[in-house]
């Protein structure tokens, strides 16, 4: 049985590359689907404002005319610039349990990026930081988050066996919410709301958070500056962001800090949970999927904590352990069990520090991996 790889190079080719890990997860109870609609957009050159600096590859894996694999070949040439590595990124990559179909996916992809005279490549990565990236390699047995990504136990194991290599690790955290607030927690939050002369924002609708939506972005791009491969997002990515997700977050679940000239210091992202309504959406708004969406969003148990960041300027100075608290007491007047906390670097133990103070279950693990050509 000859497997062959075949280049994505029509709507219809893109469109069974999108769709392929509904049939591959079917039935399994932790796999999260995307929407099907956003998958499509991220590879839309017209829609996508990442391929202003990028360019992309997809491959199909075939095998008695069943799909049975898929990879997405990424160059970023502002990662290229900005970290002087010549690495190619890696993405959207499943497969069956079968050694060939990873090898020749991974053969294809290689010898695009040998061609494009890069000497390695990583991931999974994604166009940006705000795409899935990580492979997971620990807490097969955990439901997935919209955020992230899910794969079966053989992924990494496949991985290592075709010469790839840890780069990084990322962590993530189940936090349960407690029935009140520690009181050291409450002593640092306070400390910093009077010496640092920061407030919280409060809002009540979500158009009154409209007006610091790109700010935050600017922060986050500030913020994130050092962290793994991590390139700053463009003006135009930040507009898309802003109009793709502020229509329908939560105010309740978003920290704003603010100083005294009222620029924004921190904040802090977190959504209900709509792993379950996801998956009974299976990856559609219509006809009826986003009545699941908006039952999720209107009662929910469980927190999905997405973005949070920090100006460098504060970094360190409690305004980290400000935004928790403040996110913490909303999740015990909402009834919330618990929250995810999704990928937080291995190495970064100040982000890590802020679970220190709750129950907190590291019961994930997801990796970057790595390989330079012979």
């Amino acid at each position: 049985m000859a497997i062959t790889i075949k280049e994505v190079q029509t709507k219809k080719d893109l469109k069974n590359f999108v769709l392929f890990p509904f049939t591959l997860y079917k039935n399994n109870k932790y796999w999260v689907p995307p929407l099907i609609s956003d998958e499509l957009e991220t590879f839309d050159p017209d829609k996508n404002p990442a391929y202003e600096y990028c360019e992309s590859k997809l491959w199909l894996a075939y095998k008695d005319d069943e799909i049975v694999g898929r990879i997405a070949g990424i160059i970023n040439n502002k990662y290229i610039e900005i970290w002087k590595n010549k690495y190619a990124r890696f993405g959207w990559v499943d497969f069956i349990d079968d050694i060939e179909v990873s090898k020749k996916l991974f053969e294809a992809f290689e010898n695009w990026a040998r061609s494009k005279n890069l000497i390695g490549s990583h991931g999974p990565l994604g166009f940006t930081d705000m795409d899935h990236e990580g492979m997971l390699v620990e807490g097969f047995n955990e439901l997935g988050t919209l955020a992230t990504i899910y794969n079966y136990p053989y992924y990494p194991i496949h991985l290592e066996k075709l010469g790839y290599e840890k780069d990084v690790d990322w962590l993530e955290f189940q936090i349960k919410v407690p029935e009140s607030i520690p009181d050291k927690a409450l002593k640092v939050a306070n400390l910093v709301l009077e010496r640092k002369g920061i407030r919280v924002l409060q809002v009540k609708k979500s158009k009154d958070l409209l007006p610091y939506a790109e700010e935050l972005f600017h922060v986050l791009n500030q913020a994130f500056v050092n962290l793994y491969a991590f390139v700053p997002l463009t003006e135009k990515q930040i507009q898309l962001y802003v109009k793709k997700y502020f229509s329908f977050i939560i105010p309740d679940y978003v920290k704003i800090l603010l100083d005294k000239e009222n620029k924004v210091a921190g904040f802090v992202i977190g959504m209900p949970s709509l792993s379950l309504a996801m998956q009974k959406s299976k990856g559609k708004l219509f006809p009826f999927g986003f009545i699941h969406l908006l039952k999720a969003l209107k009662k929910h148990k469980y927190l999905d904590l997405y973005l949070g960041a920090i100006r460098p300027d504060l970094q360190g100075k409690g305004a980290d352990a400000l935004l928790i608290t403040e996110l913490a007491k909303t999740a015990i007047e909402k009834g919330i069990i618990s929250a995810e906390s999704n990928p937080e670097l291995e190495e970064n133990y100040k982000v890590q520090a802020h679970w220190k103070y709750f129950d907190a279950r590291q019961h994930k693990r997801r990796r970057c991996y790595k390989k330079l050509f012979d």
